[in-house]
């Protein structure tokens, strides 16, 4: 019998963290992060990291586990959190997990297989970007594999190159290897919910959310991390939130034009994300606009019953 894993997506600012707490409060559940920047620590307002004091004693797992400087991808991601997996498997509770990276989170629903990377293929690539530039090395990808070419922007140097690296010692493309693997039958007892809100308030959430980084001190917890020596050719550097703060730093624009790139990007994450998870995963729908986290934690317990995952009785 399959064992249960209850997955909570959607894109960023609408309420996950929240649902999903109270939802474990009522399922006896565990948490695992299922986003990409979380992981690493030092880096808290820039990711709206939950924090200790927000987790009612929930544990949580996949949060400040790896220096920005550490390598962290799907691969890493999925050995991980399968090992967290067991391990509340074995105090009978069940694992919940919790997040905006789609690729990362199908990773382990649908316990995608990854191969080995060659590290000489990659640094050729990375090498050829810093001669000739992101664009060159997207019209490569472009070249053999222009489904997943399509889905990504051309400055995502890091998945381009992953994509190219792929073809380049298998032959095949990611895009294909992707759809297989989507139509690979869950190892677990899976209820998939994505959490949406109408699209103006949840922009509107975003700007509020970047508002309330700077006010918590976003700048300085970002000039912390490049004085520790996080530059911004690191992964982790270039997440939304720091990335944009670059500029800044240089002299090259205003506080007030970085803050509103950030809500661009953010913006335009937000949308990508949704994109994704109406594309790639077959999940349960949730309309949170007028919701509280608590009727959405109730709305998602019903289903549960209703699909075996968890007994009725369970409080």
């Amino acid at each position: 019998m399959k064992k249960p894993l209850v997955v909570i997506a959607g894109p960023t600012a609408c309420g996950k963290t929240a649902s999903s707490i109270i939802l474990a409060k009522m399922i006896n559940g565990e948490i695992i992060s299922g986003d990409s920047m979380q992981v690493y620590k030092y880096m808290d307002i820039g990711t709206a990291k939950v924090m200790p004091d927000e987790m009612d004693n929930i544990p949580h797992y996949m949060i400040d586990e790896i220096k920005p400087d550490e390598e962290f991808n799907a691969m890493i991601f999925q050995k991980t959190a399968k090992k967290y997996i067991s391990d509340i498997y074995s105090r009978n509770h069940i694992p919940i997990l919790v997040g905006g990276t789609g690729f990362y989170i199908n990773a382990l629903v649908y316990d995608n297989n990854f191969m080995e990377t060659d590290s000489s293929i990659r640094k050729q690539l990375e090498f050829e970007a810093k001669e000739f530039g992101n664009i060159y090395i997207f019209e490569k990808l472009k070249e053999c594999d222009p489904e997943y070419a399509a889905s990504i922007h051309p400055n995502n140097l890091k998945r381009v190159i992953r994509a190219l690296e792929f073809f380049m010692q298998t032959g095949q493309k990611l895009s294909f290897a992707n759809n297989e693997a989507h139509k690979k039958e869950s190892p677990y007892n899976t209820a998939f919910f994505v959490l949406n809100m109408d699209r103006k308030k949840l922009y509107e959430r975003i700007d509020l959310r970047v508002n309330l980084m700077f006010e918590a001190g976003l700048l300085d917890e970002f000039k912390k991390l490049v004085d520790m020596g996080y530059g911004e050719n690191l992964v982790s550097m270039q997440g939304i939130g720091y990335k944009e703060l670059f500029p800044y730093l240089k002299g090259e624009c205003s506080l007030e034009e970085a803050e509103e790139k950030i809500k661009l990007n953010t913006r335009h994450f937000a949308k990508r994300q949704l994109t994704w998870f109406k594309n790639k995963c077959d999940g349960i729908w949730i309309d949170v606009d007028e919701e509280s986290a608590e009727n959405t934690a109730e709305k998602m317990f019903k289903i549960l019953i209703e699909k075996q995952i968890v007994l009725g009785d369970i409080q």
